[in-house]
């Protein structure tokens, strides 16, 4: 019969049984060790605790001194109020709806630059911004982005040298891939301080970190020295060092390479065949006049005789003074680089098939933005000046508050969005971390969110001379706001201090 007769008599082994589906498909020791490995700061510990107390903020159960969680963690600025500007999002916004460009009183509603600005796109890009794009990216806007450098370098550019990102850090991670071979062998030069995009990136690729430490004394220079000493350590323990990082202006540190010092970066990449990686993110935020900024391609071209050198630059819509950083905009250009590499980039790219579409409009935004004469230029060019001359107060005001705290030091930025002070902790709350198992400067950045809601990064997240605390702070509260946070981190580290004597 079928289904289920009896079992013959005298016996028969009875069926077997299923094995039990295990509970959980995935547990922490089944996934990728190099995941459990990687770290990125800027979205740590610090942070998960202060949507922990947003969240018991809005139920109405926290019980803390202080009425507003202040975000000085990471450089978002419009997550602290930052307005965006209008031109770019009057232009935005007629290509996600372009059926607006036919409605009555449109002209009512954007100025006609922005309208034809809009419409220069749709004639480009005729599928719109809802499809796919080139996985380069749209050419419209790689010829605006090779236009732009051209201009600012005083040199030719080319749109087929260009591809357009996610924002700069899909763009490092397209580079890396491209350039670490895996097997764990190889390693990659990266500035301590770093940004630890660098780091989780390199954990996840098994690939070495070869920190060079920038010198702080020196306003975060950057020796030569130690990076010959640095790639022939390296050398000795069967390393092959592939590239080096620079990020310039720097971040966390806020510091801006003097133009010989790019030079001498630029010949040591050559002497030793390496893949110079330029970020140049914060190239629009520049505070010291006495050292403006200055593009590796522009540096490397005006060498004579010109180094053989591979360079790839990023740039970001996220930082500047348009603070886009949901919009995911960037590029990379390269220099020098094998026609049949390049064309393994792409492919490499193609996997992905294209970065965001509204991203890249965003680039081309960020790039060409109006002219003079142009209808929106007075109120961008007000709205530009406005947010960088703030901005450059707020940085005046913060490093000054943190230079009058007892055992606090730290430099003028230069450059960037941050201030990298360095903290004299007492050796009593060096202990007390260390019952509570915490690094030190992690210890001292809960208790600033514990007792002023300020959430900063810690020193350690970013890498630090052995010995020394530090963390990184943004400058990007309003202004109106700026003399609560400089009060409150006084008052805060009084009681710390006193509390640990």
């Amino acid at each position: 019969r079928c289904g289920g007769g009896r079992r013959p008599p005298g016996g028969g082994a009875p069926p077997k049984k299923k094995p039990s589906p295990p509970s959980h498909v995935l547990t922490l020791g089944e996934i990728n060790p190099n995941v459990l490995s990687a770290q990125y700061a800027v979205r740590g510990e610090l942070v998960q605790r202060a949507a922990a107390i947003k969240e018991e903020m809005a139920a109405g159960s926290a019980n803390v001194p202080f009425k507003k969680v202040l975000e000085c963690n990471i450089g978002n600025p419009q997550a602290v109020g930052q307005s965006p500007i209008g031109f770019n999002r009057q232009v935005l916004s007629l290509m996600v709806c372009p059926a607006l460009l036919d409605q009555p009183g449109v002209d009512a509603l954007f100025a006609p630059d922005a309208i034809a600005r809009a419409k220069e796109y749709l004639a480009a890009i005729p599928s719109g911004v809802g499809a796919y794009s080139d996985s380069q990216g749209f050419r419209i806007v790689r010829e605006q982005v090779a236009d732009f450098i051209s201009s600012r370098d005083g040199l030719p550019a080319s749109p087929e040298d260009i591809f357009l990102t996610d924002g700069a850090s899909k763009g490092v991670g397209f580079l890396l891939s491209l350039i670490l071979r895996g097997g764990g062998s190889d390693g990659l030069l990266v500035p301590i301080p770093q940004y630890p995009l660098y780091s989780a990136t390199l954990a996840l690729q098994e690939t070495h970190m070869l920190g060079y430490e920038l010198d702080e004394a020196a306003g975060w220079s950057l020796p030569i020295s130690l990076l010959e000493a640095e790639l022939e350590d390296a050398q000795a323990k069967g390393v092959a060092t592939r590239a080096l990082v620079v990020i310039n202006p720097g971040n966390p540190t806020g510091n801006s390479l003097p133009y010989d010092n790019m030079v001498e970066c630029i010949d040591f990449c050559a002497k030793h065949g390496l893949v110079l990686m330029a970020d140049e993110v914060y190239q629009e935020n520049i505070w010291d006049g006495g050292r403006p900024f200055h593009s590796f391609k522009k540096v490397l071209m005006e060498m004579s005789p010109r180094p053989n050198l591979q360079l790839v630059s990023f740039h970001s819509t996220s930082k500047g003074f348009l603070g886009e950083c949901g919009l995911r905009g960037g590029y990379f250009e390269i220099v020098g680089f094998d026609p049949e590499v390049k064309a393994q980039l792409l492919k490499l790219i193609s996997i992905g098939l294209c970065s965001n579409t509204l991203g890249q409009i965003a680039t081309g935004l960020m790039v060409q933005p109006p002219r003079p004469g142009d209808a929106s230029y007075e109120i961008y060019s007000g709205e530009r000046d406005a947010i960088l001359a703030s901005m450059k107060r707020r940085a005046t005001m913060l490093v000054d508050g943190l230079n009058a705290l007892e055992g606090v030091t730290c430099n003028q930025p230069q450059g960037a969005m941050y201030a990298f002070p360095s903290i004299t902790l007492p050796p009593k709350a060096i202990a007390a971390a260390k019952d509570a198992g915490k690094v030190p400067d992690t210890f001292y950045a809960l208790a600033l969110l514990e007792a002023t809601g300020i959430v900063v990064v810690p020193g350690s997240g970013f890498g630090q001379k052995e010995g020394t605390w530090h963390f990184r702070t943004t400058f990007l509260p309003p202004e109106s706001e700026m003399t609560d946070v400089v009060d409150r981190m006084t008052a805060f580290h009084a009681d710390f201090m006193g509390k640990y004597a």
